[in-house]
């Protein structure tokens, strides 16, 4: 298979994966408090920059069909974009710590975009939101996602796979 085939089946398939597996644990998926277990694959970006509109895309169709309606819909799915990039980047860096940060991004603008969004759509309180998302996101990214990472890091073929 060419490289742009590749990247073009892995960010489907990651859409595909993040949107069906938001939408099948809808009820932890949507609100003020949830686990959206998809965004554990936002560690991908860490390895690979085609990995970010798979990402993107999925968040879109989750949205879609979540129901909380088109600021969710672009701004939940920007929020998943910036954080993708910015994961991107930590990859790419030389810092220390870099395997570590890098389900950061996700937790924190996510926290942030979707906490706002919460208290404007649902007229949630915006701090509990903040922080009800943020630890929603804790667990889906540090619990889930960096165990993942941790695995891809050590194997070589996968990595190579990825990337």
């Amino acid at each position: 298979m060419n490289k742009s085939t590749k990247k073009i089946v892995f960010g489907a398939l990651i859409a595909a994966i993040y949107a069906v597996v938001t939408i099948a644990l809808a009820p932890i998926s949507y609100g003020q408090i949830q686990v959206r277990v998809a965004e554990a694959l936002t560690i991908l970006p860490f390895f690979s920059a085609y990995s970010i509109l798979g990402l993107f895309v999925g968040c879109i169709i989750a949205n879609l069909v979540g129901g909380n309606g088109i600021l969710d819909i672009v701004f939940g799915s920007l929020a998943t974009l910036i954080a993708a990039i910015i994961t991107y980047y930590i990859g790419r860096s030389k810092l220390k710590f870099k395997r570590y940060l890098a389900p950061l991004p996700p937790v924190i603008i996510n926290a942030i975009v979707i906490g706002i969004e919460l208290n404007i759509v649902l007229k949630l309180p915006l701090i509990a939101s903040m922080l009800w998302v943020g630890l929603g996101e804790l667990i889906a990214c540090y619990v889930l996602g960096l165990p993942i990472l941790l695995f891809i890091d050590k194997n070589e073929k996968l990595k190579e796979y990825l990337s």
